[in-house]
């Protein structure tokens, strides 16, 4: 049997009678496979799961090679976050949170759905989900402060009820952030302890809004300091390297997994 021949019966061998992987598994003399779901593959052959990329589990490499769209979202999440818990906190006294509209539309929204939409093309599914559906977390919060979409009008009879209403925006999303935890919950631990500050906002955030204590909301515009911090790390690493920067951040287990 050939070469060629023999690194394609490793790839396509089932491993069908064994039980179920539960974490990614090697094999072979020096680990030299890896195994995904029920199939060997060679190491050489995979991406690891990189902080940088937005790659939340090994992979193969994508067929058309283009830049890395992630670290153009995870600035424009972090940036926009930054500008939202500000503005929640109160900061400087400031009271009207209208300044946070641009930043949720063209920044956390617009550029941050084209950067999922990128990586869609990459075929990175958690990315792509992750960041286009960020992106329209912002925009559809940048909608609410808009007049022409008739959103703050339609409560204007009764503003309490608007607030009652955004309790339900945010719970959609708190919900759907755990779910993003768990699904990098054995990624790298750049990516969960993001996903986790994200979690975490969304959680105290929509909890005081249920209960009206602002001093709990508060505390979940507090966490968004910690996914500023962690988003731009993320970013950091994917795009700071020896050639353009005399301070990269070193392929540690923290940021790449290991295979």
């Amino acid at each position: 049997m050939s070469e060629s021949e023999s690194i394609t019966s490793y790839k396509a061998n089932s491993l069908s009678d064994e039980p179920p992987v539960v974490r990614v598994q090697t094999a072979g003399d020096g680990d030299e496979f890896v195994i995904l779901g029920n199939t060997k593959y060679y190491r050489h052959e995979l991406m690891a799961a990189f902080g940088g990329t937005f790659d939340a589990s090994p992979h193969l490499p994508p067929v058309h090679k283009i830049g890395n769209a992630a670290t153009i979202g995870l600035c424009a999440f972090s940036a926009s976050t930054l500008v939202l818990s500000l503005t929640g906190l109160n900061v400087k006294g400031i009271e009207v949170t209208n300044i946070a509209v641009p930043f949720a539309l063209f920044v956390g929204g617009m550029l941050q759905t084209l950067s999922g939409i990128w990586e869609f093309v990459a075929g990175n599914t958690f990315a792509c989900c992750a960041l286009t559906s960020f992106g329209a977390f912002y925009l559809s919060y940048g909608a609410i402060f808009i007049p022409s979409f008739g959103i703050a009008e339609a409560y204007s009879e009764d503003p309490a009820q608007l607030a009652e209403a955004m309790n339900f925006f945010l719970l959609g999303w708190t919900f759907f952030s755990f779910m993003m935890v768990l699904c990098t919950s054995k990624s790298v631990p750049s990516l969960f302890i993001l996903f986790l500050f994200i979690f975490l906002s969304f959680f105290f955030q929509t909890i005081g809004s249920f209960i009206g204590v602002h001093a709990v909301y508060k505390v979940g515009c507090g966490f968004g300091f910690g996914i500023v911090v962690s988003g731009l790390f993320n970013a950091w690493a994917g795009i700071a390297n020896p050639t353009n920067s005399y301070f990269a951040i070193p392929e540690t287990s923290w940021i790449v997994s290991k295979m």
